[in-house]
């Protein structure tokens, strides 16, 4: 017997390994297969075969939660090791509406909202309609006839009530919830004696078996199939057990995630009524229109499959304990700040000098740049049952790395209808790239060669491209303060020219100086260090520089960090009501990586691509006698265009601080912490605002 393959799974496949089989044997050498009822014989064995071997693959892949396809094997796997996936989280809005009560009779002393829907979408918001509701009455007073109900949190989604009875007797009872989409952030569970006692005991719900005795009063969750959950209690041990004929009441959000983001129009849906001599009257006029504080926004789909593989093997290597930084990568998205889109962090060992003690913790929040105060001190407090004793987390804020491209993209005049038709085509896959979640995070890498083939492949007539980079940072600054400021962009600079000017910026003005002013810089002869200077030019384009003051400023081209002696800024350009300062250089490599805590971002917005028609291609210059080549080393202006704002929007009373800082010294000698810090100078107010956008 010949050797046969058994590792195929394709039937085609089977099929020829079984007649190759058999033409082997003497009894059907010379045998027609395909012209005898023999291959059907020989069909239904390579099926059989086919989905046998098939069955057996799957089996084997959804064993392991690494290679397992089906979200229930996943989530059951995860389930083993005590992780328990993200629900589906509903979308939260904040109204305001009041009552006026003159007509109704008789005088209300309060009145009442009632759980459950309480308002709707105004119009068709996104091809549906959408309900918000709350979770539980909210009364207010009546004052002067005038019943205010302000900034109400409403859940978007449905209230509803599953109810079950626990039987001693029934071992292999579930309460399973019978609804998809649900959020378990919002579910309420009471627990009665019996279905006819009136009163409730509210229990809370547990993740893990810490801090649970044999008193407590909580309830567990796990995802089951198809999306849906079941709820257990304890035993006894961990947790007050449950006792024969305990009435069970479950009222939760069955919410559509992610879609009912963004509403800001609603209309009220509620009821509304009051207590009377206790008899219930309800309120249908002299209700206003319902303003909106803040519009919906948070919703969420259920977690990934992707994302469970990911997180539920970090989360059991943690032991609900965070040490290593890997540890806070994978608790604080998922069991104390769900709304991580992106985090990064890194001990204070790994800067120059070091900071032992302290770890830092960069958050990108899914809407929005910025963690509020309040949501940072909130982290750091339930971190602390978490972390290691005398390990204190600096939570920094979000720092972006910019890259700007300048692409020369020829092409092919026969191919394409217009230069505008090809650049708009690269426009389109460039912005797709940037918006990818290849970049967006911390820790990204920007892959130059994989760019160039999205320029190359976006329209058939291009024939190749020129495309250089430059990386920017935003130095926010205190503005009428003296301040040293240092700023880290994690790459090594290219120096281009050994006479400077490599380093560029946008226009600022400082104390004592009565004209624009930009920072550059001078390589000293070890191309790895080199001092900062400012100067002012006489038109953006001009090639004549004058030098204003020399020394102001040091510069670290292989730690790709800048520091500015301490300096008086009077105005500079404003982004989003911030004062800052565009500091742009080229890196070494064309492949960027977004290091510690800065995240890098390709900015579509202030990148360039010019199309060039390609002669030779188009068969307007065959012999190549009058092309013209693009620089591929060209270094542009000295300084960056857009001016200055004239007029200052913050003094330095108003800065924050939100970095680390150092003394003089030690941000000077290249702090390896990639954010920027400012440090205010002895002889000036005390300030220490971040730097870095």
């Amino acid at each position: 017997m010949p050797l046969v393959n058994f590792s195929n799974l394709d039937f085609d496949q089977v099929k020829t390994t079984l007649k190759d089989y058999l033409k082997s044997n003497s009894n059907f050498t010379d045998y027609d297969f395909e012209g005898s009822n023999l291959s059907t014989i020989i069909d239904v064995l390579a099926y059989n075969t086919y989905i046998t071997s098939y069955n057996a693959n799957m089996v084997a892949n959804e064993v392991f939660i690494d290679s397992a396809t089906l979200r229930e094997n996943v989530v059951a796997l995860a389930r083993n090791i005590g992780y328990t996936p993200k629900s589906r989280k509903a979308a939260r809005a904040t109204v305001s509406f009041f009552v006026d009560t003159t007509d109704v009779t008789p005088k209300p002393v309060t009145l009442t909202l009632k759980k459950g829907p309480i308002a709707s979408s105004k119009g068709n918001f996104g091809g549906q309609s959408f309900v918000f509701s709350i979770l539980e009455d909210i009364t207010v007073p009546v004052v002067d006839d005038i019943a205010s109900f302000n900034d109400i949190t409403i859940y978007e989604g449905t209230l509803l009530q599953s109810n079950y009875t626990y039987s001693a007797r029934n071992p292999d009872q579930k309460f399973i919830l019978p609804n998809t989409g649900v959020d378990t952030e919002l579910i309420g569970v009471g627990i009665r004696s019996n279905e006819f006692a009136s009163a409730s005991t509210k229990y809370s719900m547990h993740d893990n078996l810490f801090d649970i005795d044999s008193t407590s009063r909580v309830y567990y969750i796990q995802e089951i199939n198809d999306e849906r959950y079941e709820i257990f209690f304890g035993d006894g041990i961990f947790g007050v057990a449950l006792e024969d004929q305990n009435y069970i009441t479950v009222e939760y959000i069955a919410t559509n995630g992610e879609d009912g983001n963004g509403i800001s129009n609603f209309t009220f849906a509620g009821k509304l009524s009051h207590t009377h001599n206790a008899v219930e009257y309800p309120i249908t006029s002299g209700i206003s229109l319902l303003s909106t504080g803040l519009q919906s926004a948070g919703g969420e789909v259920i977690e990934s499959v992707e994302s469970v593989r990911k997180f539920a093997p970090k989360i059991y290597a943690s032991q609900n304990r965070a040490v290593t930084a890997n540890d806070y990568e994978s608790l604080i998205p998922t069991k104390i700040y769900p709304e991580t889109e992106s985090i990064s962090v890194f001990g204070g060992e790994e800067l120059v000098p070091p900071q032992y003690g302290k770890v830092f913790i960069s958050i990108k929040p899914r809407f929005g740049d910025f963690l509020p105060n309040l949501v940072k001190q909130n982290i750091k407090s339930k971190l602390k049952k978490f972390s290691v004793a005398g390990i204190v987390p600096e939570i920094l804020d979000l720092k972006y790395l910019y890259l700007e491209i300048d692409s020369k993209i020829y092409f092919n005049s026969n191919l394409a209808p217009s230069g505008t038709f090809v650049e708009g085509n690269v426009q389109a896959n460039t912005t797709k790239y940037a918006d990818s979640s290849e970049l967006n995070k911390y820790g990204a890498r920007f892959k130059y060669s994989k760019f160039l083939k999205i320029i190359d492949e976006s329209n058939e007539a291009i024939t190749s491209n020129i495309t250089t980079l430059q990386i920017r940072r935003d130095l926010r600054v205190a503005l009428n303060a003296f301040a040293e400021y240092a700023i880290g962009f994690g790459n090594e600079f290219y120096i281009k020219s050994m006479n400077g000017y490599n380093i560029k910026s946008s226009a600022f003005r400082v104390q004592g100086i009565s004209t624009d002013v930009y920072i550059s810089d001078i390589p000293n002869n070890d191309r790895e260090n080199g001092e900062l200077f400012l100067f002012s030019v006489p038109s953006i384009n001009s090639t004549s520089p004058t030098i204003i003051k020399r020394n102001v400023g040091s510069i670290n081209y292989k730690k790709g960090v800048l520091t500015l002696n301490p300096i008086n800024i009077l105005s500079g350009k404003v982004k989003d009501g911030q004062t800052i300062i565009e500091i742009s250089a080229c890196p070494k490599s064309n492949d960027v990586i977004g290091l510690q805590d800065l995240y890098l971002q390709l900015d579509i917005g202030q990148s360039v691509f010019t199309t060039i028609v390609d002669e030779i291609s188009s068969g307007l210059d065959p012999s190549a006698s009058n092309y013209v080549v693009t620089s591929s080393y060209h270094n542009g202006i000295l300084v960056r265009s857009g001016g200055r704002d004239s007029r200052p929007t913050q003094t330095a009373s108003t800065a924050s601080t939100t970095a680390p800082t150092a003394s003089t010294g030690t941000i000077a000698s290249g702090n390896t912490n990639y954010g920027s810090s400012s440090t205010p100078s002895s002889s000036t107010p005390s300030s220490s605002p971040s730097s870095g956008y």
